[in-house]
């Protein structure tokens, strides 16, 4: 394996302490994977580098000039604060030719868009919740072909942001005052769409051209109370206290047979392919009580955090973290969005 130089581009608020002397697990949460790609990088032998950036180009570009670094290794999500402004930090990496993991800049815009994405997938007959978008300043009209329950979110941001059980609403009353808060609280558009019953699956996506698909990984509420539904809010993805209260578990997904799966596998490689997307993806799905699979959003440059859904379902396959990274990079080297 070529020793590589990498230059691993981050949020300035994630790069890592030089030691983890007196961090607490939680503390950690932050930027461990910022932690566990730099670390496991450096372990492989490649020369790795943080860079912590916020809203300077500058500082990106002296970084490629000065050192040079074969690849840069993209784990930023925003820039000068905004979720899909990281589209344009990549889009300047290729003006500067310079080899980058992940996705593409298209990729990320269609599919941070969760509005227009679901409009392309409607449009490759891709079943997805029947959704409504409410520009900021709008009106709250719900139309008759939107059934209650009805699930609302920002139309823009990641990580389950702004998501709780309140998201969920069950009528007119209820849809207006959420929309507001999406609209007050997060400053973006509102995204409603219908509430799919059943069971939450994600799966995660190898490729340029030629795609893998993962196992197929499922969210567990071992403890959930009969009247909460099974969502993946804020508090569900991110605080310990609450996975712990309702039993979060994921694992792979079980009584799924071949056919199945092998279906799965071959709508998440459209889906991949719809949104123009590259390097590494996950796709997060909803089967319903019907047997039916609905696709709720795409996600290009996932959680790579060791021990995470996406790192454990590769694991599952047969591709251990070291092996799963060096795969990100060796994609990422090959993919030339500037030719």
């Amino acid at each position: 394996m070529k020793r590589l130089r990498v230059l691993v581009l981050m949020d300035e608020a994630f790069v890592p302490p030089d030691s983890l002397e007196g961090v607490s697990d939680e503390e950690m949460l932050e930027w461990k994977t910022e932690y566990d790609v730099l670390t496991t990088l450096e372990e492989m032998g490649h020369d790795a580098r943080p860079l912590g950036v916020s809203d300077d180009l500058g500082a990106i570009r002296d970084a490629l000039l000065e050192w040079k670094p074969d690849i840069t290794f993209n784990l930023l999500e925003e820039f000068h604060g905004v979720a899909v402004f990281d589209a344009h930090v990549v889009s300047y990496l290729e003006l500067m030719k310079q080899p980058y993991t992940g996705c593409n800049p298209r990729g990320l815009m269609l599919a941070h868009d969760k509005a227009l994405s679901k409009k392309l997938l409607a449009y490759h007959r891709i079943p997805t919740p029947k959704f409504l978008v409410y520009p900021r300043g709008r009106r709250v009209h719900r139309p008759t072909r939107l059934h209650y329950p009805l699930l609302v979110k920002s139309v823009i941001e990641e990580a389950s942001l702004g998501i709780s059980t309140k998201s969920l609403v069950d009528n007119d009353r209820q849809l207006q005052d959420r929309v507001e808060y999406v609209h007050r609280e997060l400053d973006t558009d509102a995204l409603v769409e219908e509430y799919i019953k059943g069971r939450e699956f994600y799966v995660g996506v190898l490729g340029n051209q030629r795609l893998q698909t993962l196992p197929v990984w499922e969210m567990v509420f071992k403890n959930l109370p009969p009247d909460m539904p099974n969502i993946a809010t804020a508090k569900v993805k991110w605080d310990v206290e609450t996975q712990k209260k309702l039993g979060i578990e994921t694992h792979q997904a079980k009584d799924l047979d071949e056919t199945e799966v092998a279906a799965i596998s071959r709508l998440c490689k459209r889906i991949y392919r719809a949104l123009s997307l590259s390097g590494y993806a996950r796709m997060d799905l909803r089967r319903s009580e019907a047997g039916q699979i609905y696709v709720l959003e795409a996600n290009p440059n996932p959680n790579l955090s060791y021990g995470e859904d996406f790192a454990e379902s590769a694991h599952a396959a047969g591709i251990p973290y070291d092996q799963l990274l060096q795969r990100i990079l060796n994609l990422g080297l090959r993919y030339k969005g500037y030719v």
